[in-house]
């Protein structure tokens, strides 16, 4: 019985300890969110307005841009995964990283050869360890991207499509994300980035309306291929804001259960080194009292 309250004890001593940890990284989390908050905030109006550019210079002109128009002289795409470079925060990389599996074999089963891009340490370890080939990886910025960064990353996806077939130049680009839609719900995203595929801010026109006349200076394509570049780096950096917002959102809930677990735990440990504690006296007791019996008999 000894035995067993000594064990109970090292295991609410550890239990306490785990809980003091989970509840540090909570109160991180928590004081971090606000801020990712604030930036995911202050980045949507500029994304929303150079989106709302493109598509207004695409929709109103007849240039053929090569950011627009289907690749026939490649089957190779380009993935862009964004994970988080820490546990601890619920299945928030298991989902986008299953989004992603998802999104490979849907690629793959339409003849399509992918080329995987991957930022956070967590989806970098995933595929390493099977060994899948990485065409790019980024990672320690997580929880706190900056625009840098994002350029970095739009660098390297730009280069690739705009590449040589021949040089492993891809026809498309696609985005694997979490969107940060409140404190309880991320959802994760997929959202095909190049060629453009959606007009966002456009809104349809009746037959009967006139059409808006556009005048662009110095001309259509002047202004896309100095709009394009900048728009994919801004969704970027949009994206792995709502990312870092997401994951910060995911650790905080999960360390807040991971306490409120530890915390059970404490309780059913200590009641059980109060049972074996208890147990342990009955029985001196008993072996007392045996004792004097003996003894009163002889």
């Amino acid at each position: 019985m000894a035995g067993q309250q000594r064990v109970y004890k090292q295991r609410i001593k550890s239990t306490q300890s785990l809980k003091k940890m989970f509840r540090a990284q909570e109160l991180i989390a928590a004081s971090r969110i606000g801020r990712a908050r604030d930036r995911v905030a202050m980045a949507a109006p500029y994304a929303r307005a150079i989106t709302r550019a493109v598509s207004a210079v695409a929709t109103h002109s007849d240039v053929r841009h090569p950011f627009l128009v289907e690749r026939e002289d490649t089957n190779r795409v380009a993935v862009l995964l964004i994970a988080s470079d820490r546990g601890m925060a619920g299945a928030y990389s298991a989902s986008v990283i299953r989004e992603t599996e998802r999104l490979v074999q849907r690629l793959e089963g339409e003849g399509k050869q992918v080329a995987l891009y991957v930022s956070g340490r967590r989806a970098v370890a995933y595929y390493t360890f099977r060994r899948r080939e990485l065409a790019g990886q980024w990672s320690g910025f997580s929880d706190a991207p900056t625009p840098e960064v994002a350029d970095e990353i739009a660098e390297s996806l730009l280069e690739a499509f705009q590449a040589p077939a021949d040089e492993g130049g891809v026809g498309e680009l696609h985005i694997v994300f979490t969107q940060f839609v409140n404190m309880v719900t991320q959802r994760p995203r997929v959202v095909r980035m190049l060629p453009l595929e959606v007009v966002e801010g456009v809104a349809a026109v009746d037959e009967h309306e006139a059409l808006p006349l556009y005048e662009f200076e110095p001309g259509p394509e002047e202004v896309l291929d100095a709009l394009l570049p900048r728009y994919v780096r801004t969704r970027i950096y949009a994206n792995l804001l709502q990312a870092a917002a997401s994951e910060l959102a995911a650790r905080q809930r999960a360390m807040h259960t991971a306490t409120e677990n530890a915390e059970d735990l404490i309780r059913t440990y200590t009641r059980l080194a109060n049972q074996a504690r208890q147990s342990e006296i009955t029985q001196e007791i008993s072996e007392i009292v045996s004792g004097a019996d003996a003894l009163a008999a002889s």
